[in-house]
């Protein structure tokens, strides 16, 4: 069983490359469809999600977690 400082860390580590990958992304596709966003907007779109993402992400480890016991 995970404890909940690794499945912290495991969340942090996840999120964090999908961040990156995100807001890659975003200038990518926000131009695309005609959305027109600064690179501060952008980071904080990112950051936005990234924290719902990391919550989510630690929620459902320690669900699964518990799960198995």
């Amino acid at each position: 069983m995970q404890s909940k400082k690794d499945s912290f860390k495991e969340s942090l580590v996840n999120v964090f490359v999908g961040y990156i990958t995100a807001f890659i992304s975003q200038l990518i596709v926000f131009p695309i469809v005609g959305l027109k966003a600064n690179i501060e907007q952008n980071i904080m779109i990112g950051l936005y999600f990234t924290f719902i993402s990391l919550a989510r992400s630690y929620l459902i480890r320690r669900f699964f977690n518990k799960k198995e016991i």
